[in-house]
């Protein structure tokens, strides 16, 4: 495995994560620090205990409803230049999911953090933007050939289908979906083919009311915790985190099929290894294709590559005559696919 030489360049990889000497911070510390830049809001990427937090102004309050009332947070506008010590940073949009960014640092050349990207179109956050850089640092979650999604409204419509034909037969459809971004978009995309309320997990509406606080519509939805005991959710849709799986909260659904959406469904065999009824192939993530399309419009004459696949994608970059390698630095885990 070919790992860059940390120690050179404008950022460089540390036990705590990415750090900027530049602007004294890091991005998406896996370990507390005095200042921290932040890409998105998802638990492997914004962890507490920072004694600051930087982020896209769109980010702030599902960062505030991660970390809490005591965290001081700094929400800039996406685009908006700001210094820090020797740098400039600069937030732009990464489509992942709301207020997720590129970071933009400045001093000298310029490095382009990516965080987590997705190319589809979202109607739950602003789309990915591209940004010029000397250096791109590029997320590698689905690096490999496979990984290539269907278009997501034929998808979304596949979702729907399962879910008319749960109420056909008089059965709760329980779609296993993260928390945060994948179910605020499945949200969205239902309520353009349906007029129909959504139960939800109360994990997935905390997160729904962060995300109309950040001024997302949304459809009405109704936490299965409010119902009444006994109560039949036949024929409805249920939105619940992968967690929620065999505990007692599930099984308040007599008769039900479940399904989980996420691009590792691409994967033959995952589904049965989730132990799931259906599986939707939806990522929040970019795929193979868009990995490598992204870093080439990017302008960079080196990337560097973390998380997932970073070595796949790197060899695949070099022999495209770029100059790329894998970071040693893993952002964190792969759960919110």
């Amino acid at each position: 495995m070919r790992v860059v030489n940390h120690e050179s360049g404008l950022l460089r990889a540390e036990a705590a994560g990415l750090r900027c000497d530049r602007g004294d911070f890091f991005v998406d510390p896996r370990t507390p620090v005095a200042r921290a830049v932040i890409t998105h809001a998802h638990g492997d990427h914004a962890r507490p205990g920072s004694g600051e937090y930087w982020c896209a102004e769109p980010c702030v309050p599902v960062l505030r409803h991660r970390l809490g009332p005591e965290a001081t947070l700094h929400g800039v506008p996406f685009g908006a230049q700001v210094p820090l010590g020797g740098a400039a940073i600069s937030f732009h949009p990464s489509g992942h999911v709301l207020g997720a960014a590129q970071v933009r640092v400045e001093a000298g050349e310029v490095w382009v953090v990516s965080g987590d990207y997705k190319r589809h179109p979202d109607p739950t956050c602003a789309p990915f933007e591209r940004v010029a850089a000397d250096v791109f640092v590029t997320e590698a979650t689905f690096a490999l050939p496979v990984y290539r999604w269907p278009e997501p409204a034929t998808v979304f419509d596949e979702i729907h289908a399962w879910w008319e034909e749960g109420a056909e037969q008089g059965r709760a459809s329980v779609l296993f979906c993260y928390a945060l971004g994948k179910a605020q978009r499945v949200l969205a995309e239902m309520a353009a083919r349906s007029a129909r309320p959504v139960y939800v997990h109360g994990a997935v509406e905390s997160m729904v009311r962060a995300y109309r606080e950040a001024g997302v519509a949304l459809p009405a939805t109704l936490p299965v915790a409010d119902t009444a005991k006994g109560t039949s959710f036949a024929g409805e849709l249920v939105l619940a985190p992968p967690s929620a799986e065999g505990t007692p909260w599930f099984k308040r659904f007599s008769r039900a099929e479940t399904g989980f959406a996420s691009g590792w469904m691409r994967i033959r065999g995952m589904r049965r290894r989730r132990g799931v009824d259906r599986g939707f192939v939806v990522s929040d993530h970019a795929d193979w294709p868009a990995l490598l399309a992204t870093v080439e419009a990017s302008g960079a004459k080196r990337a560097l590559t973390t998380h997932g696949g970073a070595e796949t994608l790197a060899r695949a970059l070099r022999d495209r005559g770029l100059d790329a390698a894998a970071l040693p630095v893993v952002f964190g885990s792969e759960d919110e696919a």
